[in-house]
């Protein structure tokens, strides 16, 4: 019995009763009112509810009285060992081995599918992340980002969710300027502007430059040379990124140009919308956003007084492409440094009309650390000043690196020990998790060569109490999943792994799946491998969640 069927039976037993309160009536109480819960206690049972509790006023009763009745009527119901009553009113119940264990099977079953749903098939999402300007290699914040954001919009699409996955380019302003002149000197061989950008790849791309140009381009004027290295040098450094992004197992559906939106009229038409909505003031010369009726600490200059657009001016016209593109809901993941920018966004989205933090959601992402022999690692080979995402990948790999960036909240600092992440230890989460997925593919194999298959299933047998934490364990999937779409956070997903692999191994310590020595092949022994095979399907799914591989072998 999963946590939908256990929920429909409450929803069975309960509706009569509040009718019989309410004169007729079941208030429209659904199985969404009726919230089940793991207790964190197993000796007080597979499932907790506090229905009574929630429904009390609802019915006229008393919390305890009436969580007695509920008791009562789920203690008939097929598959429910017991019921109890815990304090004012929380129900515990406990299911039959029978009912618990057919689970495993379930899961088999439904293979890939276990965990799936279409709960936000209405929910179009425009998933914007990385977006690294196109000046240098992915350093760390960056990579974080695109871990996290790859594993969130797999979470999303698997509870039906429509995700565009989309890399804002940006190809316009002063930084590209500053990354154009820093080309020209490394191909002169002059020193780095002062406020340009050094490292070894720049002097690469400068060559490649030089190469690729056709013709000759020391035959340039300054200020044409200038331009030849802007636009090709951008399309060589955003091919690296491209590719390290792929390597990385990240690709996106749409690249979007910033230039678009000021050659496309994009940022004329966003104004003329907020200004028949009643929102564009003019003052000084410049053309202003009353930002600050929508929360904002000030209104925001959109077009300056020299009639060139503000730098809130793409924003306005990017989301303002969204929404017509059909997205109605637009998530963006920015770094820590834009933690401050959060508040006119939020306006600009009411602004246009919407509601801020469901059409528009901004996600921040704190800094990355590396830790390497107890010390911080911060210059790199190529980039010569931040760590990259490929000094990530050639110390760990594209598994350690991605799991580690998953696994811990993203509004939190993160220090990775890359020590502890090229360890073919249980110290190391992300071989913790994949060993335990190898380990079940390991016993089916052995299984099969000792006569033990899946031609029966006996799921009352699944009664050791290693067994009953496993399948209360597997259980929960769907909800953790459910759960980290709602509140866009994959590390949950990453956190539960862990949980399950423990349970697993302890598991293993104590079940047989294979008779010892001439014993005879029994039922338990092939339920067993269901119960095996369903804990790898679930660590399967979960990895696939993060875009981590799950080996069948280490």
């Amino acid at each position: 019995m999963d946590p939908a069927a256990l929920s429909a039976a409450l929803l069975t037993v309960i509706a009569p009763l509040a009718e019989a309160r309410r004169e007729g009536s079941s208030a429209g109480i659904t199985a969404a009112d009726l919230p089940l819960e793991r207790p964190k206690n197993r000796d007080h049972g597979d499932w907790a509810s506090n229905a009574a509790l929630k429904l009390s006023k609802v019915v006229g009763a008393n919390p305890r009285d009436f969580a007695g009745e509920i008791a009562a009527g789920l203690e008939a119901v097929d598959g429910i060992a017991s019921v109890e009553v815990a304090g004012p009113g929380f129900i515990n119940i406990r299911l039959d081995a029978a009912a618990a264990g057919a689970l495993a099977k379930t899961i088999v079953d439904e293979g890939a599918a276990f965990g799936t749903n279409e709960s936000r098939a209405d929910e179009i999402i425009n998933l914007e992340f990385v977006s690294a300007n196109p000046t240098g290699p992915i350093h760390l914040g960056g990579t974080r980002w695109a871990a996290a954001g790859d594993a969130l919009a797999r979470i999303l699409s698997s509870q039906g969710a429509k995700v565009t996955r989309e890399y804002y380019f940006n190809d316009h302003g002063a930084q590209i300027d500053r990354f154009a002149r820093s080309l020209v000197a490394a191909h002169q061989g002059d020193p780095t502007p002062e406020d340009g950008y050094g490292g070894a790849y720049i002097h690469d791309i400068a060559a490649r430059v030089t190469e690729q140009y056709d013709g000759d381009i020391d035959a340039l004027d300054p200020d044409a040379k200038q331009e030849a290295f802007r636009e090709l040098g951008v399309t060589l450094m955003f091919g690296e990124i491209k590719q390290s992004l792929h390597d990385f197992g990240v690709d996106f559906d749409v690249y979007f140009h910033e230039n678009d939106l000021h050659d496309s009229g994009a940022v004329d038409r966003a104004v003329a919308r907020l200004r028949e909505l009643g929102h564009i003031f003019e003052a000084d010369g410049a053309t202003w956003l009353r930002s600050t009726e929508f929360g904002d600490d000030k209104d925001r200059v959109i077009i300056k007084s020299d009639g060139q657009p503000a730098y809130i001016s793409g924003d306005l016209a990017y989301y303002l492409d969204k929404r017509e593109r059909g997205f109605n809901r637009c998530i963006i993941m920015l770094g820590a440094d834009h933690h401050g920018y959060v508040q006119r966004l939020m306006a600009m989205c009411a602004a246009f009309g919407d509601e801020p933090n469901v059409n528009l959601q901004v996600l921040i992402g704190q800094m990355v650390n590396l830790v390497r022999d107890g010390q911080p690692m911060r210059m790199s080979k190529r980039a010569g000043t931040v760590v990259t995402l490929e000094d990530l990948v050639e110390i760990v790999g594209v598994d350690a690196a991605r799991y580690a960036l998953t696994r811990s909240s993203a509004d939190s600092n993160l220090d990775i020990d890359l020590d502890v992440l090229q360890k073919r230890t249980n110290d190391n989460p992300v071989f913790y998790v994949q060993y335990a997925h190898a380990r079940t593919h390991n016993v089916a194999r052995n299984a099969h060569g000792s006569g033990v298959d899946r031609s029966e299933f006996a799921p009352e047998l699944l009664d050791h109490e290693t067994e009953s934490a496993l399948l209360g364990a597997l259980q929960e999937f769907p909800r953790i999943v459910a759960f980290a779409a709602e509140v866009r956070e994959p590390h949950r997903v990453a956190r539960y792994l862990e949980e399950l692999a423990g349970l697993y191994h302890r598991w293993y310590d104590n079940c047989r799946v294979i008779p010892l020595g001439d014993a005879p092949v029994e039922s338990v022994h092939r339920t067993r491998l269901w119960l095996n095979d369903a804990t790898g399907q679930v660590l399967r799914n979960g990895l696939t969640l993060l875009g981590v591989s799950a080996p069948e072998r280490m």
